[in-house]
């Protein structure tokens, strides 16, 4: 799973809904949507083998609501970031319990969407990080331009130092690394 791509599902009971969010969330760079669910058993069923990083969810569904379904999903180890989305404002304190990430109101902006994102981006990689105590200041931010893609070379010429010495900060880290569980 990668730093940069927000891996989502989406789960409302009113397709409409569905395809609207889905065609925001394609507007918006490293946002990947890896399913869209209209029926709340179909979620549950398939939420935990997906892991997503984040789940856009509806609050009020027929059978179920999105904060049942959180329950259930949490009984079965699926832990992801979570933002309503619905129609009503009046479950926002409700969904904060919920450790909610965020919580938007229908219609959606599409730049009140992306600021979500980008602080959700910039909340999973400052967990990843921090997973990573253990390395100097320096390491850390090779391990940062790494996650992003870049060669040893890119991060030497970004970094104003030698490919040769960003190699030596890769190697140091891979050794401090080796034995962490993520």
């Amino acid at each position: 799973m990668s730093m940069e791509t927000i891996n989502c599902v989406l789960l409302d009971d009113d397709p409409r809904a569905l395809d609207r969010m889905e065609s925001l969330l394609q507007m918006v760079e490293g946002v990947l949507v890896m399913s869209k669910f209209s029926s709340v058993n179909d979620a549950m069923m398939h939420l935990p083998q997906l892991g997503p990083d984040l789940l856009f969810l509806d609050v009020e569904m027929p059978g179920m609501s999105g904060f049942e379904l959180l329950k259930e999903i949490h009984k079965q180890q699926c832990y992801p970031g979570v933002i309503f989305v619905t129609g009503y404002d009046r479950y926002a304190i409700k969904a904060i319990k919920a450790e909610a990430f965020d919580y938007l109101v229908k219609p959606l902006d599409i730049d009140e969407l992306k600021a979500s994102l980008r602080r959700f981006k910039e909340k999973k990689q400052s967990n990843y990080l921090q997973g990573f105590g253990n390395l100097s200041d320096r390491e850390k931010e090779i391990l940062q331009l790494v996650a992003q893609g870049k060669t040893s070379r890119e991060i030497g010429e970004l970094l104003f130092i030698s490919k040769h010495t960003v190699d030596t900060h890769r190697r140091n880290i891979q050794k401090k690394t080796s034995g962490i569980k993520k």
